[in-house]
């Protein structure tokens, strides 16, 4: 059925939503554009912040062309004011999708959405602090007598390639509360193919992390791997409490014909 088709109240509450989307989205746009504005005032501060692993190191970063510095300094601004805004973005969004959703619904993002931003900011930080660092070292050694002379835009291209991807493979355990919410995995599942998910999390850890060296992929396989099984704890809490209560019925008969031959054997 066409706009066209719909009566006029189907019409009127189309408009409705895509005037409240029309409405988030400026909302989002505004914060992002204030809050980048205001990041590019300080951006020798946050220029100095990202560099801080290579200088520490006794390396200093080059500029090879005219405008390089400029975009490298918008580029940070506009991801420092993203970060910075991004509790208004998802608070417009939610506005949009709140009334869509019914009490149980809106119980679930109320827990998941802080947790998901806290194991982003979680994956992120623990990438930067503890793993760029030691990826970096690695680098300036394979070089050895090679005079390394760090070009700002690469080295700022590698640090967003570098961080983000973590950021984004600590939310593992949420994805799989969701898929097991919905049925579509099951924690005996995850339990029973441990070896093939390691395997995936090697490939997708080459895949993801910048550079061939295989320091920074086992840094990124080992953590990612420890989510798994966390996430076999999480898929086993977020199991259906029909299943549940089933499984732990099954459970009981178990034990209970389990003491019944003991008790038969005694006899």
């Amino acid at each position: 059925m066409g706009f066209s088709d719909m009566s006029p109240e189907e019409k009127q509450t189309i408009i409705e939503h895509l005037e409240e989307l029309r409405k988030s989205m400026i909302i989002s746009s505004i914060a992002v554009i204030v809050a980048a504005v205001a990041c590019f005032a300080f951006n020798e501060q946050i220029l100095a912040f990202v560099t801080s692993p290579l200088t520490m190191l006794d390396e200093q970063l080059i500029v090879t062309g005219v405008t390089e510095a400029f975009f490298v300094k918008l580029k940070l601004a506009f991801y420092s004011g993203f970060a910075i805004a991004f509790p208004i973005v998802i608070w417009s969004i939610w506005r949009f999708f709140k009334p869509a959703l019914y009490p149980s619904e809106r119980k679930y993002v109320y827990v998941i959405l802080p947790t998901s931003i806290l194991l982003f900011v979680v994956g992120v930080v623990f990438s930067y602090f503890g793993i760029l660092p030691l990826v970096l070292k690695f680098f300036i050694y394979i070089a050895g007598s090679l005079e390394t002379m760090f070009k700002v835009d690469q080295y700022v291209s590698f640090i967003l390639a570098f961080t983000i991807p973590f950021g984004i493979v600590f939310e593992l355990p949420i994805f799989v509360f969701f898929l097991t919410k919905i049925g579509i995995i099951r924690p005996e599942m995850l339990s029973k193919n441990r070896k093939y998910a390691l395997l995936i999390i090697v490939i997708l850890a080459a895949a993801l992390t910048p550079g061939p060296d295989p320091i920074s992929q086992m840094m990124m396989a080992g953590p990612v791997y420890l989510l798994y099984e966390v996430s076999i704890i999480v898929s086993k809490m977020a199991r259906p409490g029909k299943e549940r209560e089933a499984k732990r019925k099954k459970k009981d008969r178990m034990n209970q014909e389990k003491d019944k031959n003991i008790s038969d054997e005694e006899k």
